[in-house]
């Protein structure tokens, strides 16, 4: 694990930039391969950078409410179409 422990705050390029693009799960996987280590010790490094980084995981944390507000946004309107749909075949009967 020591050798584990300089690298924890320095992650590469590809991985910063897939983090800023609120990709955390990208930013793992970009970890993974370039070190060569276990699932468990990507995410580690990853989550130790973002600790030491509060501005990027703010940052990533509005981009993860965004994408959820337009989920939802989404989720709603298809089933209000849905409902819709369901009304005028019901009516059509």
């Amino acid at each position: 694990m020591a050798n584990g422990s300089p690298q924890s705050s320095a992650l590469s390029q590809p991985a910063i930039a897939a983090l800023e693009q609120g990709n955390t799960i990208e930013a793992i996987k970009i970890v993974r391969l370039e070190q060569g280590i276990g699932l468990k010790e990507s995410k580690d490094l990853v989550d130790a950078y973002l600790k030491s980084r509060p501005d990027l995981q703010r940052r990533l944390e509005a981009v993860q409410a965004e994408a959820w507000q337009a989920f939802l946004r989404w989720l709603i309107i298809f089933l209000a179409l849905a409902a819709a749909m369901a009304y005028f075949v019901m009516q059509g009967k």
